[in-house]
């Protein structure tokens, strides 16, 4: 019996790709306040791509059992920046584009060696299709890059929603002129119900969160396109 939201087969790479994941964004967001004035993040020694400081356990967990969880968010004190609402803007969009970011090159690299012959597979339309008798370590490697690609879509798009705490929500709070961002600070304690509201209500799950899907498909595709195109 499998409790959990993957296979069991495919948990050892999906626990890879998270770990890699959730550290790459969280340095992201703490590098980025640090390097404009916040020490906040550096102080409590979050300037690192060592995951044990951003890895949140309970929030792993519960994205293997559930399918959505979270990593330690990295305090920033906007206050610290000369030019605050910018320089938070810059600092919470880091995080998401460092997940872009990981999945374009991922796509480059498996384009990379599926073209000089090193790697036996195709991936379309988020399928792994073998084009010969593969190896059990090319096999490994295909799994991976098919869920580094595809999960740092996710976490980046994901993350744009405009939910408190999410980057999206931050982003938004500080483009919005003074009177929005109150009336946005007064829904933010009803976050956590409104999303779980979309996650198990399914007319607003498939209206939401499931074109999300759609777009991850596309996105990881053409990044797949742009990398045998390059190499091909």
């Amino acid at each position: 019996m499998n409790f959990l939201a993957f296979s069991w087969d495919v948990l050892p790479f999906v626990l890879i790709v998270l770990i890699i994941a959730f550290t790459v964004h969280e340095f992201a967001h703490a590098y980025a306040a640090y390097k404009f004035g916040d020490p906040t993040a550096q102080l409590l020694g979050r300037v690192t791509l060592n995951p044990a400081r951003h890895v949140d356990f309970l929030g792993m967990i519960l994205i293997l059992v559930a399918g959505f969880g979270w990593a330690r968010p990295v305090p920033v004190t906007r206050e610290n920046f000369s030019k605050p609402r910018l320089m938070g803007i810059i600092v919470s969009a880091v995080g998401p584009l460092s997940n872009l970011l990981i999945a374009f090159v991922g796509a480059m690299i498996f384009s990379a060696l599926s073209a000089y012959g090193v790697l036996h597979v195709v991936i379309m339309d988020g399928t792994i299709f073998y084009t010969q008798e593969v190896s059990r370590l090319q096999e490994a490697a295909a799994y991976f890059f098919a869920y580094l690609i595809q999960m740092n879509i996710l976490l980046f798009l994901f993350n744009l929603i405009p939910l408190p705490p999410l980057d999206g929500y931050r982003i938004i709070e500080d483009i919005a002129p003074l009177r929005i961002r109150r009336k946005l600070q007064q829904i933010e304690p009803y976050s956590i119900f409104i999303f779980l509201l979309i996650v198990f209500i399914p007319p607003l799950r498939e209206n939401t969160i499931g074109r999300m899907y759609v777009w991850i498909e596309d996105l990881m595709q053409l990044f797949l396109n742009w990398g045998a195109s390059i190499f091909g």
